[in-house]
């Protein structure tokens, strides 16, 4: 003993072990292993398996895509094959024809003019012909314009707007520009009413004029083309399609579809998109739990030593599904975890980790609903079933109601997926051994969590409630009116608080133990005194109020060494709070001999009851010892004398610092009076029989 008291106070002088006792450090702790555990579990089974490879290496194995992947040279084929489909798209210039029939109708005004001077001679006509001329005819064609009739002019120049009008209207390319030219010179020399010089001027005017007036329409073109690639969709190769079979050569192509799925060593694609995901879903796993714990239990959010019960349950429970899931989707025993949180911490709060943990699950399972479905119902089945749960044997109930949920969600589903009959027979079996292996799991495990975390659960109460259980065998033995005495505070205590919603359970196990202080001096307590000699007739008012007082903080000792429950000392601690020993205050104050009497010296040195629970075993503690010492205890004497303690506990504010409300208290002062009505009933005296009397009779 001596050497582990060393070791301990050597360990909380050790840095380390007080940087780590931080709170903040301990959280961080906490919530980073949850963090790295879970995120390096999911990416170690979503992230593929590398490979030597090489182009012209044969595939060693099946190589499957891990994950949908776009197969980039076969879209980009489809892209060029969709762009060389689009056509390019023209446009023509209307302003070009009509500039070029300005020019053509000016030069014929101009010329109209000077052949109508008629004072002009034929000379001084050509010179102002040459000077705006437009058309950059020579000298010579000058000369014929000048001398042909007007009225063949006038049909040239029809016939030279029309041509130019039919010609450019739908559009010349510039490489269509010789080709109109020959045919507009055939037309030309087709027409008879014309003389061949005319026809000559008319041919020359047309093919110098027109000009190139249909052009590629460069954004219209584009446009068409950006439409053609967003319409070509893209090669993707599904999840676990085989990319190559095993033996198949690696062509150029299949390698860079592998390093894209990052299946080769070298060079293989760092898929951040994944760990960015995965990440991000497990970190708002995390904080939803933390916000559900900070919002709704508080309480457990500051019990560093639950919060890390929760690490563990939910650390073990990922890790085996993980395993489990390899065999069967119908195996995986995510309920265990909310049977067993259902039972340590809360039920609404283990409905959330199976939540949690069927979402997280999902990723490594590729998103299979029926394993979601069945998942969530059985998880908050479980949870469910084991609320309140009182004896071992419920909990073997509830792995069957997660087995009939599991039977029932597989049928439902393979109706749905008009799946074979011989599959939906084999997963509902899975589904029965899921339930039964999640009740052995939590029954086998719960004792290891309740020893290890010191946790109090319904089970482990009642295992305290034993009266074969060390101390209260003890107690039985040496203090048997004390044991008694712990029996009816227990009854009282229990019928209180499950009148007024309080822990029923709790409060009446704790009952049982609340006097194991007398344990030390059993004999100075009236109830273990089998005489009439009373051993503080001998004593000061003062030493026997030391005496009483002394066995909450003996009980608090005796606690510790039969290894009781922290809530327990604690209820040990608050039943009497800092009430006054009255009795020997009493006497102190009437006796002679004694002079200024400090009614401190005669009060409890403990803690007011903090609960509900402490605060009615106070009370029972009380009523029961009252109501025992009453010669003749009728229903209405009780009620007085219940009420009394009752206003005598408020008054001397001894329930300050508990949540009771007066309502409470009635409820309360009620529930105390129908059971002790029925401890303490009338019963029928029986007359004494003269055996001789009846024997002379016969």
């Amino acid at each position: 003993m001596f050497f582990l008291k060393h070791i301990k106070e050597k360990m909380k002088q050790n840095f380390l072990i007080r940087f780590l006792g931080k709170k903040w450090i301990s959280y961080s702790l906490l919530t980073g292993v949850f963090f790295l555990v879970i995120f390096i579990s999911t990416i170690s089974t979503l992230a593929p398996e590398k490979y030597e490879l090489q182009p012209g290496q044969k595939a060693p194995v099946d190589l499957k895509a891990p994950r949908d992947i776009e197969d980039k040279a076969a879209t980009e084929k489809l892209i060029k094959k969709a762009v060389e489909s689009v056509e390019p798209r023209e446009k023509i210039d209307p302003t070009i024809q009509i500039d070029i029939k300005k020019k053509i109708e000016r030069f014929f005004v101009h010329l109209y003019q000077v052949r109508g001077l008629l004072e002009a001679e034929h000379d001084e006509k050509l010179v102002l012909l040459k000077d705006e001329n437009g058309l950059e005819l020579d000298e010579n064609q000058l000369a014929i314009m000048l001398n042909a009739s007007e009225k063949e002019l006038k049909s040239m120049e029809s016939y030279i707007y029309e041509i130019i009008t039919q010609v450019m209207s739908t559009g010349i390319k510039t490489e269509e520009l010789e080709k109109e030219r020959i045919n507009i010179t055939n037309y030309f020399m087709s027409i008879k009413e014309f003389s061949q010089q005319i026809r000559q001027i008319g041919i020359y005017i047309v093919n110098s004029s027109i000009q190139a007036n249909r052009f590629l329409d460069i954004e219209t073109t584009q446009q068409k083309i950006e439409e053609a690639k967003k319409n070509v969709e893209k090669v993707i190769i599904r999840r676990d399609s085989i990319i190559a079979s095993s033996g198949d050569i690696i062509t150029e192509d299949k390698y860079d579809l592998l390093k894209e799925a990052g299946l080769t060593k070298e060079d293989g694609k760092k898929d951040f998109s994944l760990y960015i995901g995965i990440g991000l879903l497990v970190l708002i796993g995390q904080i939803l739990l933390i916000s559900y714990l900070y919002v709704f239990n508080k309480d457990i959010f500051h019990f560093q030593s639950k919060l890390y019960l929760i690490l563990i349950i939910f650390l073990s429970t990922y890790l085996i599904s993980k395993t489990m899931y390899t065999i069967s989707a119908y195996l995986v025993p995510i309920a265990a975890s909310a049977m067993l949180l259902g039972i340590l911490i809360d039920t609404r709060f283990a409905i959330l980790v199976n939540l949690v943990l069927t979402i997280l699950l999902g990723l490594i399972t590729g998103n299979n609903w029926g394993f979601l479905m069945s998942a969530l119902i059985a998880g908050t089945v479980g949870a469910f079933s084991v609320s309140h749960t009182h004896q071992r044997s419920n909990i073997f109930f509830a792995g069957l109601m997660v087995s009939v949920s599991n039977m029932i969600t597989i049928v439902g589903i393979g109706l749905i997926n008009n799946a074979e009959m011989a599959k939906i027979l084999m997963e509902c079996f899975y589904g029965i051994l899921n339930g039964i292996f999640c009740a052995i799991l939590t029954i086998g495990t719960l004792p290891l969590w309740e020893s290890v975390f010191h946790i109090l659960t319904p089970l482990k109460l009642l295992e305290l409630s034993n009266p074969n259980q060390p101390a209260l065998k003890k107690l039985l033995l040496e203090a048997p009116g004390t044991y008694h005495h712990s029996i009816i505070v227990g009854n009282l205590s229990e019928a209180a608080a499950d009148a007024i919603g309080a822990n029923g359970l709790m409060t009446r196990v704790s009952a049982y133990y609340h006097d194991i202080g007398k344990l030390k001096r059993p004999y100075f307590f009236k109830e273990n005194q089998l005489t009439s000699e009373n051993p503080h007739d001998k004593l000061t008012p003062s030493l026997s109020t030391l005496i009483i007082t002394s066995h909450v903080k003996d009980g608090i000792e005796i606690a510790k060494k039969y290894n009781l429950p922290s809530e327990i000392i604690e209820m040990i601690e608050q039943h009497h709070g800092s009430t006054l020993v009255k009795y020997f205050y009493h006497k102190a104050v009437t006796d002679d001999e004694q002079e200024n009497v400090e009614e401190e010296s005669f009060r409890y040195d403990g803690v007011k009851p903090q609960t509900k629970e402490a605060a009615i075993l106070m009370l029972a503690d009380s009523v029961e010892a009252a109501v025992r010492s009453m010669s003749e205890p009728t229903g209405e004497k009780m009620k007085v004398l219940i009420d009394k303690i009752i206003k005598d506990k408020l008054d001397d504010h001894q329930l300050d610092a508990c949540p009771l409300t007066l309502k409470d208290l009635e409820k309360i002062a009620q529930s105390f009076q129908t059971i002790l009505m029925g401890i303490f009933h009338e019963r029928i005296e029986y007359p004494e029989i003269n055996r001789k009397e009846v024997e002379a009779a016969e």
